[in-house]
């Protein structure tokens, strides 16, 4: 290839990943113009929603099995939920997926949060305050409240823990053999932002609490209506909705279902990484090779 070739190549790469998610942009006349869509486009957006889940038959059901998942954001298959995290010079169209939530639930468009995954203690906005955010008075406000005074709100900390915070993402949902369709299928059910405890963040703690848990189907219209960069093809997005059902991620099995009580694997493998990640994967293996022997005769 030549250089001129090599530089227009170059060139329309650089074009197209800056035009991820901008509407009207080979059509506009300037730069206002661009995000603007046409009626046409509006009318479409009214008429997209999810993919709707098929209805399940509990008979239809042969075999099936709850795991709970680890989502690691450090891998970098896994950046499309984790980026962008800064954005002050980004378009309000690409968040990342924990901002979307945030930002759902503040809007009221997320009501199903629940303080565990098995989704027995219902949360609210209110409730989960105190986990993604911390308020703290300084000296100089403690003695201003001592002395009967109003503390003024430079001697407010606030820390909002924020897209940068979340270190992983737990999911929990359930593997099934449908008969009548004769194949493996999975359904998620839940899913939880992972960071550090917001009152130590700052003091260097690295214990990861789950922040919350939503019932999945509850968010599937939010998510729908985000995007995630995927990197592949700026001008075939990605929503968040399609990537999480369609398991376009990296993740690892920390949890099943089983008898003693759903115990974590590393309860029963102790201080030894490496055959938690070999336990993880014989249970992925177990799943696997259900379907694969439904067809052995």
């Amino acid at each position: 290839m030549s250089w001129r070739g090599f530089l227009l190549n170059t060139l329309m790469l650089v074009l197209t990943v800056t035009s991820y998610g901008q509407a009207n942009i080979l059509n506009a006349n300037s730069p206002e113009d661009i995000g603007k869509r046409t009626e046409a486009q509006i009318q479409s957006d009214l008429n997209d929603k999810p993919l709707e889940y098929g209805y399940v038959e509990e008979r239809d059901v042969l075999w099936s099995k709850i795991v709970w998942e680890k989502i690691d954001l450090d891998e970098r298959v896994n950046f499309p939920l984790y980026y962008p995290i800064d954005t002050n010079n980004i378009g309000n169209n690409r968040r990342a997926l924990y901002d979307v939530l945030i930002a759902a639930i503040k809007d009221g468009k997320i009501n199903n949060i629940y303080a565990d995954s098995y989704f027995n203690e219902k949360r609210t906005l209110k409730d989960i305050q105190a986990t993604i955010s911390k308020v703290d008075t300084t000296d100089l406000g403690i003695e201003q409240y001592n002395a009967g005074e109003q503390v003024d709100a430079q001697f407010i900390d606030r820390r909002d823990l924020g897209a940068a915070d979340i270190a992983e993402y737990h999911i929990r949902g359930m593997w099934y053999f449908d008969k009548r369709q004769a194949e493996m299928k999975y359904r998620l059910l839940g899913i939880a932002p992972v960071a550090p405890d917001v009152n130590f963040i700052d003091s260097g703690q690295t214990d990861l609490v789950e922040l919350f848990w939503i019932w999945f189907p509850d968010a599937r219209e939010v998510l729908h209506d985000n995007k995630a960069f995927t990197g592949n093809n700026s001008g075939q997005s990605v929503t968040f909705d399609h990537l999480l059902n369609s398991r376009r991620f990296s993740s690892v099995i920390y949890k099943e279902e089983n008898v003693y009580g759903d115990r974590e694997v590393d309860e029963y493998i102790v201080d030894n990484a490496f055959m938690e990640l070999l336990e993880a994967q014989r249970i992925k293996e177990q799943i696997r090779n259900f379907e694969l022997d439904m067809w052995n005769y």
